[in-house]
């Protein structure tokens, strides 16, 4: 048998291994057994086989996996750079904490002797000893800590790169069974970059003090302080006071409750050594966000989720986990149902190949099979598109390459809008991933345009309480930042729109309705202040504020309008089934999980796994080279809930066995009948043996329950696939 071939990808993610799901090829039809158990009517099979279609499945299969690894390198690039770019801030006041803090150290401590560095208790310049550990707690404000693992990885990164000496603690270090000297252990391996058996503080005295090291502090990151040993935490504190100045350590401890938090886990004499600073990073809601913005709002790799997927990752996001590492995995889980469901989704390279993306697209889509061209005319968006234009186009391939630059284009317009949303959300802390949910929902953008049509809505606003229709629409979100534009002040408005103006750069349609009304807000503004120095009676004074509220009204309207005529969902443009995913129950049984199920699937194409050429070519017939558990279970698919053990093991023993029935006959003879009985009698043993191993297997995996007393010629099967 082949080994299987497997390139497993770099993952900053430690739980984001989803090599499972990197085979994008079909599955072949469920294996179907030739040996049948008479008697049995009720028969219940597991369909293994996905719904999926196979045109053209061996040409687009290496696009397919070429599409996944650019599309995937670079969400993955765009997630790193945006969670680096939101705790910039913060790092960067940490460093310069970290700095103070040292310039602190070294202000009191005397100069370096080399010869007593590995003594504690060092005098100072001022006669009196130095114990306080200077102390930065940050808040995380996290539960989990799977986000923070990779928040303090960076930060300790961060650290590195202006020269100090970091080592970053788990808080599975800190627990009664290491001990402390699992603690210093674990310190000294980073630090020392060696294994050492006596953990001793000398040794880092001595380590520190030579070659120059004494130039930077050693800092020291924990990345939970609430799930370690609050004994062993406070034993660690003290024996790092006791070297605080001889070595000039700095601890940075990360905290998810409150600033009590300390408080109830250590020791009174270990919080007296503590001299404390306090950091806060940005939420997980912050984070979110802007992940969404740099991954599926600015394009980034053409990839896009349909709006029950993003009701989904939302509630998921929301309710269920809550960690930004839940959704990066439920979104590369999107990414290869999409690359496994659609023929066409290897389109998906193209954009994120740097250059002449349109050139590259037209060739590639000009070397297409005239299969999978027809197979885009036929996807639903351009049925229902078609049907509504009243207009047949003849399916070709400059017809799909004007299709797909259509739905880039609009595509281009929706994001610039909702970027627009956003930021004037932003005054009102309105989450991004509120209103992204929200601007994907294409019955809300259809409620809205069939509404348009109507004579009667013309020049009102989307939130018009005299409208009924708007009232029952569901954009409380879109709504929310709309309705408070109306407060925000002139200069806030002006700023408001200058930040659209450069939002919006690049779709013409839109640029120049909002330098429209930004050209008649300046209009305004210079008329009023020439009615003010002309007339100085009382009635005009407040006229500047009323043309505040004017200017408020008309950039709700404008943005009303722009939202209702230009924001349209990608789930209402033509082709959008080949980068946007939509099978939410797809995503959520990846997510949620079903192993008694992949079990099964497992056992009956297993073939596609262990990749052996032998089984390969004999997909639906059971042949003797076929894993026993295997041959076992695909036997099993012909009986009903109860299985006879004595039919089960003939029709196994007859499988396994022929391969070496041309042996047997040949060992007929009277001279070697003897032999042939001894033979036969082995080769029984040999097959009760197998056959009872892999029945242990399935009972093992849950497959199985074994006879019991009122019925012991009988198994029972425990799990279906129907």
């Amino acid at each position: 048998m082949d080994s299987p071939n497997t390139d497993p990808l770099t993952d900053p993610f430690a739980e984001n291994n989803l090599q499972p799901y990197f085979v994008l090829h079909k599955s072949s039809k469920s294996s179907e057994s030739t040996a049948k158990s008479p008697g049995k009517s009720r028969k219940r099979r597991l369909d293994s086989s996905p719904k999926v279609s196979s045109t053209n499945e061996n040409t687009s299969d290496d696009l397919k996996m070429e599409a996944f690894h650019c599309v995937w390198s670079k969400i993955e690039s765009k997630i790193k750079d945006a969670l680096t770019s939101i705790n910039a801030d913060v790092f960067d006041e940490i460093g310069q904490w970290v700095s103070e803090s040292f310039d602190e150290i070294c202000s009191c401590r005397g100069p370096v002797d080399p010869s007593t560095s590995s003594l504690p208790y060092p005098f100072v310049n001022n006669g009196g000893i130095v114990k306080k550990l200077f102390t930065g707690l940050v808040f995380t404000k996290n539960i989990e800590t799977v986000d923070d693992i990779l928040t303090f990885a960076d930060l300790g990164l961060n650290l590195k790169s202006s020269g100090y000496h970091v080592a970053n603690i788990s808080s599975l270090d800190f627990s009664t069974k290491n001990g402390i000297g699992g603690c210093l252990r674990g310190l000294l391996r980073q630090l020392l970059m060696v294994d050492v058996e006596a953990a001793e503080m000398s040794l880092l005295a001595s380590w520190y003090n030579d070659r120059g090291k004494y130039d930077n502090p050693v800092i020291v990151i924990i990345e939970d302080l609430e799930r370690c040993s609050g004994t062993l935490l406070s034993d660690f504190i003290n024996m790092l006071s006791e070297w605080a100045v001889k070595i000039p350590i700095i601890l940075i401890a990360g905290v998810a409750t409150s600033v009590d938090a300390p408080r109830n886990l250590l020791s009174s004499r270990a919080l007296q050594h503590l001299s404390t600073s306090i950091f806060t990073l940005k939420s997980p809601a912050e984070r979110m966000d802007a992940i969404i913005e740099a991954v599926l709002v600015k394009d980034c790799a053409g990839f896009s989720v349909g709006h029950k997927v993003a009701t989904l990752l939302r509630n998921y996001f929301l309710k269920q986990e809550g960690t930004v590492t839940s959704f990066v995995r439920a979104l590369k889980m999107a990414i290869v149902q999409q690359l496994s469901i659609e023929p066409l989704s290897f389109m998906l390279k193209f954009s994120v190949d740097d250059g002449d993306n349109k050139r590259s697209c037209s060739e590639e889509l000009a070397k297409l099979p005239e299969a999978l061209v027809k197979h885009a005319f036929d996807l639903p968006s351009y049925r229902t598109f078609s049907v509504q234009r009243n207009k047949y186009v003849e399916p070709n391939v400059m017809t799909l390459a004007h299709g797909l630059s259509e739905l880039q284009r609009v595509q281009k317009v929706w994001r610039s809008l909702l970027m627009c949303l956003h930021e004037a959300g932003r005054y009102h802390r309105v989450a991004l991933m509120d209103l992204y949910w929200e601007a994907l929902d294409p019955g809300l953008y259809n409620s809205r345009s069939s509404d348009n049509n109507l004579e009667s809505a013309k020049g009102m606003s989307l939130l018009s309480n005299n409208h009924h229709h708007f009232r029952q629409q569901k954009a409380d979100f879109t709504n929310q930042v709309i309705r408070k534009m109306r407060d925000l002040p002139a200069a806030k408005l002006s700023q408001l729109l200058k930040s659209w103006e450069r939002l919006t750069d690049g779709t013409t349609e839109v640029h120049e309705k909002i330098n429209e009304l930004q050209f008649q807000m300046v209009s305004e503004d210079g008329k009023s202040r020439r009615a003010e120095l002309t007339d100085i009676s009382k009635r005009h004074i407040n006229r500047r504020s009323l043309n505040a509220c004017t200017s408020s009204e008309k950039a709700m309207t404008l943005a009303t309008n722009l939202i209702r005529e230009n924001m349209q969902p990608i789930e209402c443009v033509p082709f959008h089934e080949l980068v946007c995913f939509r099978d939410v129950d797809k995503l959520q049984s990846a997510l949620v999980g079903d192993p008694r199920r992949r079990v099964q699937i497992d056992l009956l194409d297993f073939h596609k796994i262990l990749k052996c050429g032998c089984c390969s070519k004999s997909v639906g017939t059971l042949v003797p080279s076929m894993h026993d558990t295997s041959i076992m279970y695909t036997l099993a698919q012909e009986h009903g809930d109860l299985i006879n053990l004595h039919d089960w093991f003939q029709s196994f023993k007859a499988i396994i066995s022929r391969s070496g029935k041309k042996g047997l006959k040949q060992l007929a003879s009277p001279k070697k009948r003897k032999d042939s009985s001894s033979s036969q009698n082995n080769s029984d043993a040999l097959s009760q043996a197998r056959f009872c191993r892999a029945v242990m297997e399935l009972q093992i995996t849950g497959l199985l329950r074994m006879p019991s007393k009122r019925r012991p010629d009988y198994v029972q099967r425990v799990a279906f696939g129907v």
